[in-house]
């Protein structure tokens, strides 16, 4: 989902926790994007992180200047072994951050079954199936965070992104049910929400365009794509800041369950909420008539 590199975004200032206090990150897809913005920022805050990256090579440089701090194993999050290997690999896991993913455009219409079966392998299966390969210890320590790398689109959706939008939103309402259910035992769940930033996740080589396109969608969907497409590395939101108020969130006491980043997310999940709660009032009297 994030193939930008970051050659020129500096890693946000943190006071370094001590040694005792360091944390420990399992972050996937963490070679480019938010997961390389997450890992530079976890590093500068002086915790540890295991990067989780289908290609490890892509972060040698990194890890041989991290003074043993980041450790890099391979995964790729359809693969259950590998997934098993790598949690195992990883040892203690204080912060999942569930980050793998990427964009896929298309009408409802034009995404076809196998298309939309990756697209939920990668953004929804295989962050469920990490997740709960972690929650045994940090149930067990009786702490620890999940951080679930959603979208805006996970909270809305707009022509053209139905099935990506399906695949965050299904993470989102899982991860509103985990989040109930592990906060009694010391667990967090932090759902985060960015709008368009410079991570790469809309250059024409990351996004996944239907295998199908029918020309009745092109004012719709079709412009939906030209509208990304067009926008690739002049987005507002810097990555770097992104992960700087992921952090900034995680340290105070009691963290809210959604995050929504930049000012075009935050516009369009108000006005999201708003919609909503304008159909209600318009049907309310219908819907409270229900009773025998």
């Amino acid at each position: 989902m994030n193939d930008a590199s970051f050659e020129n975004t500096a890693p946000p200032s943190f006071a370094p926790h001590s040694p005792a206090d360091a944390r420990r990150w399992f972050i996937t897809g963490a070679n480019s994007g938010f997961g390389l913005a997450f890992v530079r920022a976890a590093l500068a805050a002086g915790d540890e992180v295991v990067a989780a990256v289908r290609r490890p090579g892509t972060l040698a440089e990194l890890a041989a200047s991290s003074a043993g701090r980041l450790t890099v194993v391979e995964l790729d999050v359809r693969d259950a072994a590998a997934r098993t290997r790598a949690v195992q690999a990883a040892g203690r896991i204080d912060v999942l951050v569930n980050n793998a993913g990427y964009g896929i455009l298309g009408a409802f219409e034009e995404v076809g079954d196998a298309e939309l079966r990756d697209a939920f392998e990668v953004m929804f299966f295989g962050a469920v199936a990490l997740t709960q390969l972690v929650l045994p210890q940090m149930r067990a320590r009786r702490s620890g965070t999940i951080v679930q790398l959603s979208s805006m689109g996970g909270l809305l959706s707009f022509p053209g992104v139905g099935s990506y939008s399906a695949a965050k939103g299904a993470l989102e309402l899982a991860s509103e049910a985990l989040a109930a259910e592990v906060a009694p035992l010391g667990i967090k769940v932090l759902i985060v929400e960015p709008g368009a930033f410079r991570t790469g996740f809309a250059t024409p080589s990351a996004l996944q365009p239907a295998a199908s396109r029918i020309a009745d969608y092109e004012a719709t969907s079709g412009a939906t794509r030209e509208t990304l497409t067009s926008s690739d590395g002049s987005q507002d939101g810097d990555p770097a800041k992104a992960a700087a108020a992921v952090l900034e969130v995680l340290s105070w006491p009691q963290p809210p369950l959604r995050l929504a980043l930049g000012n075009d997310s935050v516009d369009a999940i108000r006005a999201k909420l708003a919609a909503v709660g304008a159909d209600l009032d318009a049907t309310e009297k219908l819907g409270r008539a229900m009773a025998v």
